[in-house]
């Protein structure tokens, strides 16, 4: 298993505690694989506790295993001067720029590393201040139960997102099957609509036909009655002339 990175959080060297092949006590604390129990908040009545083990409840040891050796790291006791608190600060300038942090937004790589130079902070506050360092302990829990339910509603948020998306998605997807659907209905009804004008305009145009052929035949059987009209009043008056 790879050892740790390195951390703004101020360690003690490693300590070899065990071995693979050892026989582990009952009481033994879990190797590194093993989940571990959650960090838990000190409490003020654990002021009085020796520095380094009221360390080691705030900030517990790192744990990790190499070549079936089990290796832990205790945070260091040593008070910090004025000149290392200026050379954190350099140190958290310089590692943002390794690891191209991003300035603004979400940025897990700043969140990480402001996290680790909090932890010194509390550190070194504890060893001077085991009350201040308590205190700042709540304050680091409060700001980390804060994004975590602010990292919920987002993770909350987004699978909402993609539900509404998958949903809208599937609304189009039927929207285009119907839009499909009132095309083809269209073309029919405008293939019908043409069917409907041609006969239209075939009836209009036999009737229009049949009209010309009555109106002809009955303007010539006028014609005929005329003539015949006149024929039998010519021979009307040939008749009536002779005896006046």
């Amino acid at each position: 298993m790879i050892p740790p990175p390195d951390s703004l959080l101020r360690y003690n060297p490693p300590v070899l505690v065990s071995r693979r092949t050892e026989k582990r006590s009952p009481g033994a604390r879990p190797l590194k694989g093993t989940p571990p129990p959650p960090p838990r908040t000190a409490t003020a009545a654990e002021a009085a506790k020796p520095p380094q083990e009221l360390l080691n409840a705030i900030l517990p040891p790192r744990e990790w295993e190499e070549e079936n050796q089990r290796w832990v790291q205790e945070v260091s006791s040593a008070p910090s001067t004025r000149l290392e608190v200026v050379h954190l600060q350099e140190q958290l300038d310089l590692r943002l720029r390794q690891r191209q942090a991003r300035e603004t937004g979400i940025c897990p790589v700043r969140r990480e590393l402001y996290a680790q130079c909090f932890d010194e902070l509390i550190r070194e506050t504890t060893i001077n201040c085991a009350e201040r360092g308590l205190l700042l302990l709540r304050v680091r829990d409060e700001i980390q139960m804060t994004i975590a339910a602010y990292q919920t509603l987002y993770e909350s948020s987004v699978a909402f997102g993609m539900r509404k998306a998958l949903q809208a998605e599937q609304g189009k997807s039927d929207m285009e099957k119907r839009i499909a659907e009132l095309e083809e209905e269209k073309q029919e009804l405008e293939r019908q609509v043409s069917e409907q004008k041609a006969k239209c305009e075939a009836i209009e145009k036999r009737e229009n036909e049949k009209r010309q052929i009555e109106e002809k035949k009955h303007i010539e059987e006028v014609q005929f009655l005329k003539r015949t009209n006149q024929q039998l009043k010519a021979q009307l008056e040939s008749i009536i002339a002779p005896n006046k």
